[in-house]
């Protein structure tokens, strides 16, 4: 019996447009900061670009075509090694991403300070990545060689990807200067920060967990005087084994203060742990990811 698709919503014809138009907007931030940050002061911060800035020095070939000549082969290598769930996305990605550079290469660099560039090409690269992965799209490159590394060999992906990039970097302080690659690993690292802040947002939040004797007591301080939800978990002490009533809450940044006082007003005595928490989904907060 054949398996009845499920209807759509009459927007989501929309999605895949909307998810595309992601991609190419983030491959011209990336482009853009490509050619005015990173490619003239000679950031090579892993990446198929940091390989076409090596290819550039090397042999005078334009980095669109170091990219397109290295992101087409990978993609269909990954395409015949792993299986066709790279999908169009990210055939679409390794075209687009080297046509933007193409498109962009005439933009005059904004400084030849080499920390300013790392720094503004980092923020830059990150932000255009972090926009692209927001619609579910990719730009190809090196990201496909780590993933089949990783198949092959079992090694995290996470430190595929590193080595790559560290490949990318060491040959760029041969090459160029030592220091050079260490401006190429600040650029690496603010990329990456960029990329989170992108994903998750900027406002963080803080979780709260609270055990006390007079659970009812704050309990009812954070419904109606703070107005925030909770959640009552069951707990044991680790050394006495008496059951004890957790209580979990979420609260925005300014709210802290404002909790620890109702709280130590209902019980000084209580065992308060508040840390950070990146994404909270749900009414109160984001209502969507």
């Amino acid at each position: 019996m054949a398996r009845r698709q499920p209807l759509l919503h009459p927007g989501s014809r929309w999605i895949p447009v909307t998810e595309y138009a992601l991609l190419v907007v983030g491959s011209l931030i990336m482009a853009a900061s490509f050619n005015i940050f990173l490619l003239p002061n000679q950031i090579a911060s892993g990446g198929v670009a940091g390989v076409s800035i090596l290819v550039q020095h090397w042999t005078g070939l334009q980095p669109a075509i170091t990219q397109w000549a290295l992101n087409i082969p990978l993609f269909l290598l990954g395409l015949w090694t792993l299986g066709r769930r790279f999908g169009v996305r990210a055939a679409v990605g390794s075209v687009v991403f080297p046509l933007c550079v193409l498109l962009t290469s005439k933009l005059p660099p904004l400084t030849d300070n080499t920390l300013l560039a790392s720094l503004y090409g980092g923020i830059g690269t990150g932000l255009g990545l972090g926009i692209v992965f927001r619609g579910r799209g990719s730009t190809g490159g090196l990201g496909l060689a780590a993933q089949m590394l990783h198949k092959f060999t079992g090694i995290s992906l996470g430190v595929c990807i590193a080595i790559f990039d560290g490949l990318v970097i060491v040959t760029a302080g041969a090459v160029f200067t030592p220091e050079k690659a260490l401006y190429a690993l600040i650029g690496l690292f603010v990329t990456s920060k960029t990329i989170d802040a992108v994903q998750l947002g900027l406002r963080y939040s803080k979780v709260a967990f609270i055990i006390s004797e007079e659970t009812e007591a704050i309990r009812e301080q954070i419904l109606y005087k703070l107005d925030r939800g909770l959640t009552q978990l069951n707990g044991w002490g680790g050394y006495t084994r008496n059951e004890r009533t957790v209580l979990m809450v979420v609260v925005s940044q300014n709210e802290v203060l404002k909790l620890k006082e109702l709280v130590r007003a209902a019980d000084p005595a209580a065992f308060v742990i508040i840390s950070d928490t990146a994404e909270v989904l749900g009414e109160g907060f984001r209502l969507h990811g």
